[in-house]
């Protein structure tokens, strides 16, 4: 029998099954080590987490740097509004109704006098406000009813797919002329519970999905044969792995929301006055948006480029999270 090479010495050091397993030991600490180069440290290092790549790829990513610098600053202007407008939004002069563009007042006057550009910067409180807040309210409810039915099956799953299909019937925008025409609050929760109620099926599918696959994997089935039990594994395996797409989703979805708050506002349902907000300006510009048409560009201009950034930001995350895509 010929003697093994070197080579095959080093990897198989021993006969029969122990001979294997140290091969399988040593092509484990390979998977587990960065080649030589600018991003890694040295062959001795781990491999960078998902999370890690994800955010290398995004830092590099120009389409996320400027989504998220328009999303800073339309943070910073919705807490600190007036770092960049020091008038009220809710002080008008009649007799300056319809101007256009002054000196002090860039963006003119709209049909009550007020100064449009005043009018801009404070409606982004009310639009990220409950984009935000309508995005964390979908995405807790929709991802934690999605998670348990995935990883728990049976009668829960198929009571919440015929809830989903149920709530999936439901236009958005009829149900929102139904349900918030009863309301009088000048809050923005109403809008907001309502984008939660109809909004959570959406997520609910993603997550339910995302967990189904996750629980299916080898670490899983381990954790369950040692005994591990239903919360921790949901904790600590199952859930980690099955965050990215609800993330993604929750991201893309924040836009909607801005889009869909706008919307209702515009309708006479949404958001009601005094409250400043783009969808209020826009839909009292609207009868005179040939007479004074900057009433309605700097509100509808400022709506797109909100949305269109959290668009781009859901893009981008997805694109650094898909691991398809790289």
């Amino acid at each position: 029998m010929p003697e093994p090479q070197p080579e095959q010495q080093g990897a198989i050091a021993g006969t029969g099954a122990g001979g294997a397993m140290d091969l399988a030991m040593s092509e484990g600490t390979t998977l587990e080590k960065v080649p030589d180069g600018p991003e890694g440290g040295g062959a001795g290092d781990r491999a960078r987490s998902l999370w890690a790549d994800a955010w290398r790829d995004l830092r590099r990513n120009p389409v996320f740097i400027i989504s998220a610098l328009i999303i800073v600053f339309l943070v910073v202007i919705s807490i600190w509004p007036s770092l960049i407008a020091s008038g009220n939004p809710l002080s008008c002069d009649l007799a300056k109704a319809q101007q256009g563009s002054q000196a002090g007042h860039p963006m003119g006057f709209n049909a009550q006098g007020c100064d449009v550009y005043t009018r801009v910067v404070y409606g982004a409180r009310a639009s990220v406000t409950v984009g935000v807040c309508a995005t964390l309210g979908v995405a807790l409810l929709g991802g934690l009813l999605g998670a348990l039915a995935g990883f728990f099956g049976g009668p829960s799953d198929a009571v919440l797919s015929r809830l989903t299909d149920i709530f999936f019937a439901i236009p958005v925008v009829l149900g929102g002329l139904v349900l918030l025409s009863v309301v009088t609050s000048n809050t923005v929760w109403p809008v907001i519970g309502f984008m939660v109620l109809l909004g959570w099926p959406q997520i609910s599918r993603i997550a339910r999905g995302a967990v189904i696959t996750a629980k299916q994997h080898d670490y899983v089935q381990a954790a369950r044969a040692l005994g591990a039990s239903n919360s921790r594994m949901m904790l600590r395996h199952v859930a980690p792995n099955a965050v990215a797409p609800v993330i993604v989703v929750a991201t893309i979805a924040l836009g909607t929301y801005i889009a869909l708050e706008a919307t209702l506002s515009y309708l006479g349902v949404g958001l009601k006055p005094p409250t400043v907000s783009w969808g209020i300006d826009i839909s009292s510009a609207s009868q005179n948006i040939r007479n004074a048409p900057h009433m309605l560009l700097w509100p509808a201009g400022a709506l797109a480029v909100t949305v269109l950034a959290f668009i781009m930001l859901g893009d981008a995350v997805r694109d650094a999270l898909d691991p398809k895509l790289r």
